[in-house]
């Protein structure tokens, strides 16, 4: 594989040959001729200013490519670090119905019947007998 000098000055054209006239048909006139012209030799334009500007659109391209990704990636980290926050709201969430339960059956075994009549028989109180038992009526009479 050739190597490419891309810094070499910039070469000149050979001249193109001269055009072939075509075959002159019998009975014709022949044709007037013309002097021939020289032209000066143009340079070979270099490709380089084309590729150049191509570059600098793809360079554009691939920047714009890039800030799209950030920010993809931005708006991923930030439901990341929202999804974590709601976990733990969840997990504490739990852990307060759980708290709230246990104090609920807390007072579930406070209030219960059997707790508050071991309670009394330790002040010395004793049960009624259904047969003594009897009503009391407080409200004054209008006799």
């Amino acid at each position: 594989m050739a190597a490419v000098d891309w810094f070499a000055q910039v070469e000149v054209a050979e001249p193109a040959p001269p055009r072939r006239r075509p075959a002159q048909r019998p009975g014709q006139r022949p044709a007037r001729q013309r002097p021939a012209r020289q032209r000066p030799a143009r340079p070979v334009r270099s490709r380089r200013r084309v590729s150049q500007r191509r570059v600098r659109g793809h360079i554009v391209w691939m920047i714009l490519f890039a800030l799209l990704l950030s920010g993809v990636v931005a708006v991923n980290v930030a439901v990341l670090r929202a999804h974590v926050s709601v976990s733990r709201l969840d997990q504490k969430a739990a852990q307060l119905r759980a708290r709230n339960q246990a104090l609920a059956s807390e007072l579930s075994n406070a209030s219960s019947a059997p707790r508050i009549e071991a309670a009394a028989r330790r002040l010395g109180l004793v049960q009624a007998s259904p047969g003594n038992t009897s009503y009391l009526d407080l409200a004054p009479s209008s006799r």
